[in-house]
């Protein structure tokens, strides 16, 4: 005999594109009557970080028009919606809202034509080049189906629209504003990405979604002198590409083989003048790690080795490499592992093991800072991705015949329908039971 409280989830079964399935029929509905023209407009009104007045103001009204509670300017323009449904769980569920100063140049109807000002006054094109957009018109069209549906399901549902995720403070700024003190600390966590390397439709969960990153800068001192008398001074560009080149042997020697570890210097800037030794080079790193320990130890393995050859070169103690992080430092995403095989199992036995797109490989070391709201908190938490990119564009770059606009590409253009529908499907199921009765 089946449950009350199951009666929705012992009906998806069936693979997400059947009509016969009531909660998949449900959301293309929904999707044509309003997350479609809200997706639009979120994507064709794009915001930058801290800047999500407007995005925010229509995202309270999509939620409180579904019957949340919604408190605006949490963590600065960030939001949190409270829906209340007796006694049980309480779940967050996060989408982030900031768009990139990209220039889009996708031929979309929707193209963002947007430009203003940043934060340091420079005119800048404006674009959801990450799929913020997918993010919350998921999270919306995901209130809708759990109203829909109090009858199936019991305790508080919490849903949190994310300022600033790309200059990765927003989730620090809204915990530094006591979320969970204000709202209640969640029992568990979700959220979703839409990923352009993977096929629209399917989605991918894994212990660990996105790195941690520690985003920093070394400035090399030296001596300056004349180009033409190098040996009266030290020259700071030969020690600074020392650090460079001996920065990997961090990875390839201080790290276990398979241990998930990263450091790219991607800004090297020294001297005015090619006769002129200057006195200083400056370094900006990113370093990418999966652990507290690995983090550990790159951090020591750039101070050892920035310190070191400078010594070696000569360098006195007082003018040794200064290393300094240049932005909050970000914990990697890391899923837990009993809740992660839990929601697997219910996706896979109602929405068949086809939901799961099992040729995608994550190949990068991308940082997320959601990591911010569960990192020691002990907080069961899932962060999934969901594919953007339509099947034979998907199957044709694995192969090698073709390419994909990525995440952050101006030509980024995801497959709305299906990445959003696959979004709200994907979440519903796994809040139906997390929250089950």
């Amino acid at each position: 005999m089946i449950k009350p409280g199951l009666a929705l989830l012992a009906c998806l079964s069936l693979p997400v594109v059947a009509a016969e399935n009531p909660l998949s029929a449900a959301i293309a509905r929904d999707y044509k009557a309003s997350l479609e023209p809200l997706f639009n407009h979120l994507h064709a009104n794009p915001e930058l970080s801290y800047m999500e007045v407007q995005t925010a103001a229509r995202m309270a009204r999509e939620l409180r028009a579904t019957g949340f509670e919604v408190t605006e300017s949490v963590g600065k323009t960030g939001l949190v919606a409270i829906l209340r449904n007796g006694k049980g769980p309480t779940v967050m569920v996060r989408a982030d809202m900031d768009a990139l100063p990209v220039e889009e140049k996708s031929d979309a109807p929707n193209a963002s034509k947007v430009k203003v000002k940043d934060s340091s006054g420079n005119l800048v094109p404006v674009m959801h080049a990450c799929g913020h957009d997918v993010h919350m018109t998921s999270l919306v069209g995901t209130a809708h189906q759990m109203a829909a549906h109090k009858g199936e399901w019991k305790g508080t549902l919490m849903l949190v629209g994310q300022p600033a995720e790309e200059r990765t403070g927003g989730a620090l700024d809204m915990m530094a504003d006591g979320i969970y003190k204000r709202f209640g600390k969640p029992d568990y966590a979700l959220s979703l990405h839409v990923g352009a390397d993977i096929e629209a439709g399917k989605i991918e969960a894994s212990e660990a979604p996105f790195s941690g990153a520690d985003l920093m800068e070394i400035v090399v001192h030296g001596i300056g002198t004349h180009g033409a008398s190098p040996h009266t001074g030290k020259d700071p560009v030969v020690i600074a590409s020392q650090i460079v080149l001996a920065l990997q042997t961090v990875v390839t020697r201080d790290i276990a083989p398979r241990e998930a570890a990263l450091i790219t210097v991607g800004s090297f800037h020294a001297g005015t003048k090619g006769n002129v030794i200057s006195d200083t080079a400056r370094l900006e790193l990113t370093v990418r790690s999966e652990s507290d320990e690995t983090r550990a130890r790159l951090l020591e393995g750039i101070k050892r080795v920035a310190e070191n050859t400078a010594r070696a070169a000569g360098v006195p103690e007082d003018k040794l490499p200064e290393i300094r992080h240049t932005d909050r430092p970000v914990p990697p995403t890391l899923n837990d592992k009993a809740m992660l095989q839990r929601l697997r199992t219910v996706w896979s036995s109602k929405l068949g093991e086809g939901i799961f797109d099992k040729g995608y490989q994550r190949g990068s070391m991308v940082g997320e800072d959601y990591a911010h709201f569960i990192y020691g908190q002990g907080i069961p938490s899932v962060y999934f991705m969901v594919g953007g990119t339509p099947a034979a564009q998907v199957e044709a770059a694995r192969a090698g015949k073709g390419t994909i606009a990525y995440n952050h590409s101006p030509l980024f253009r995801a497959d709305a329908e299906k990445s959003i529908q696959t979004g709200v499907l994907a979440t519903t199921v796994a809040l139906l039971d997390l929250m089950k009765m």
